[in-house]
């Protein structure tokens, strides 16, 4: 993916990066934010009610698929068993559809997002950034907070520590809209859950784990058989908002399964196609198109930038 041309566009996503790199530091060959991760690979395998929703190749037949998990911290040692490093934790899948030829999930482990745009998103991380030890209160996070409720409410949602990234659930941060093979349109949101149920730490059993104990803990996992996922979507109806990750819609939506996920390897971390992969928001695939979310393209341009970065530090 290129770089954006637009010269707004291209100083919204160095804004963006910059107030990630002042929040964390600058680790050169790591991303900004989800700095530490572990990347996978294996196969999706869609449900017939996949391919009644949507004309996407991967809907059709078996598709192989990387699915990277990290942190959420820019900070490539963030522990583990630590809430304000790790979560939200991050889950990217990327499915391999031919040479050069690909399509992505981008989710993450809070159903949500603290800002309905790129720009409040900058405002929210810079204010983090100022609100170290010795400011005075109100400090800029709380005024923040205070005239956000919707970011207040999300910093606020529990973020319990998993034990392990293959028994976390991960959301789509927008909406996409699916077009069947009859030109039916359908909004949905993604939700990609563990087949084997949800588990997690209390504060005692996860301060007693390691900073790398769910980096330890996928190979081991994935050693003694594969891990699965499942790949679900929630359906909009009529008056649903779509243009908006901060407005989650009802909970008696219908869900549909698109398929499985079956992770078989872990991928060496100085492999080079792992180290190239740039993920991206926007789906950029025929029966699938982005919704009108403005945090849609600024992230996609966000990725772009920091991926060019990334790879030009390992000479990519």
């Amino acid at each position: 993916m290129p770089l954006p041309t637009d010269e707004n566009r291209l100083a919204l996503a160095k804004e963006v990066v910059q107030a990630f790199d002042d929040l964390h530091g600058v680790f050169p060959g790591h991303r900004p934010a989800h700095a530490k991760g572990i990347l996978t690979s294996g196969t999706f395998t869609p449900t017939a009610e996949a391919a009644g929703l949507s004309i996407a190749p991967h809907f059709q037949s078996p598709t192989p698929v990387f699915v990277r998990f990290s942190n959420f911290a820019g900070v490539p040692m963030a522990a583990d068993n630590k809430p304000d490093e790790g979560s939200p934790r991050g889950c990217a899948v990327r499915f391999q559809l031919g040479a050069h030829q690909h399509t992505d999930i981008v989710a993450h482990s809070t159903d949500g997002f603290p800002v309905r745009t790129a720009q409040e998103f900058v405002e929210f991380l810079k204010a983090v950034t100022a609100s170290g030890p010795g400011v005075p209160h109100p400090t800029p996070i709380e005024q923040f907070l205070g005239s956000h409720p919707k970011a207040l409410a999300f910093i606020q949602t529990p973020k319990p520590i998993p034990t392990s990234y293959a028994r976390e659930s991960y959301f789509s941060v927008s909406a996409f809209k699916f077009i069947n093979a009859a030109g039916g349109e359908q909004f949905v949101r993604y939700r990609i859950l563990p087949e084997a149920g949800n588990d997690y730490l209390n504060e005692e059993a996860a301060a007693a784990k390691g900073a790398n104990f769910l980096m330890e803990e996928l190979p081991s996992r994935i050693a003694s058989g594969p891990a699965n996922l499942q790949v679900w979507v929630q359906l909009a109806e009529s008056g649903d908002i779509t243009d908006d990750a901060q407005e989650p819609w009802p909970a008696d939506r219908k869900v549909v399964l698109l398929g499985t996920i079956s992770l078989t390897k872990v991928v060496d971390a100085n492999d080079t196609e792992g180290l190239r992969i740039i993920f991206d928001p926007i789906p950029r695939v025929a029966g699938i198109e982005p919704s009108a979310d403005p945090l849609l393209q600024p992230r996609a341009d966000v990725y772009v930038l920091s991926g060019k970065r990334r790879r030009a530090h390992h000479g990519l």
